[in-house]
This record gives structure tokens, C-alpha cells and sequence, in this order.
């Protein structure tokens, strides 16, 4: 079992920015990608950003240029770095933690979830 805890959402206004972290604990040499997602009122979750061990990336296209992802292993912790702001990516930011052993054979831990607020 892995624990995810997120610190660092906030209210904060267009062109600003926030950093999150996710400290993670428990079975975590088991984790090979961790990154985040958000949930915004009356949408799916979708992906924001995600990190594997070798340090491979993916991004969404919206936020390709203003966010990064990064990790350190050492801490067993995630960041998510925003800049640049939008209203569009107000949402419930949630972290993630997954053990993919085969494209059929994954397991998935998530955190509780952290509010980001972008004010127009």
C-alpha cells in the first residue's frame, strides 16, 4: 500500500503561481510513475502531468510550457511547479501514484486531493 499527502493548493490570481507537493509513504519502491490530475466542477478527472522513474514526462497540452513535474526520489515526493495561471485550470488537483508491471497490470494510489483556485 502507498499514502499520498498533498500540500501547497491555494487561492491565487490569474498569472500567479502555486507549487504542489505529494510526499508519498509506505510501499513506494513499488511506485514507477507518479503525477497529477484535477478534477474541475462537472468534468472528468484528467491527467495534468505525470513523472516516471527514469524521468520521462508527459504533459497535457494545456498546460505544456506553464507547469512542470518533478521528482525527488530521495523523498519519495512529487511537485507540481504552475506558473502562468489561468481560471481554466481552477480544479481539485489529486496525486498520484501508480505500479505499472504490464500494459494490462496496473495499481493506482491516490491522494485526498488539494483545491487550486485561479481568480479572474
Amino acid at each position: 500500500q502507498v499514502q499520498l499527502v498533498e500540500s501547497g493548493g491555494g487561492l491565487v490570481q490569474a498569472g500567479g503561481s502555486l507549487r504542489l507537493s505529494c510526499a508519498a509513504s509506505g510501499s513506494t519502491s513499488s511506485i514507477n510513475i507518479m503525477g497529477w490530475y484535477r478534477q474541475a466542477p462537472g468534468k472528468t478527472r484528467e491527467l495534468v502531468a505525470t513523472i516516471a522513474d527514469g524521468g520521462k514526462t508527459v504533459y497535457v497540452d494545456s498546460v505544456k510550457g506553464r507547469f512542470t513535474v518533478s521528482r525527488d526520489n530521495a523523498k519519495n515526493t512529487v511537485y507540481l511547479q504552475m506558473n502562468s495561471l489561468k481560471p481554466e485550470d481552477t480544479a481539485v488537483y489529486y496525486c498520484n501514484a501508480r505500479l505499472q508491471r504490464s500494459w494490462y497490470e496496473v495499481y493506482d494510489w491516490w491522494g485526498q486531493g488539494t483545491q487550486v483556485t485561479v481568480s479572474s
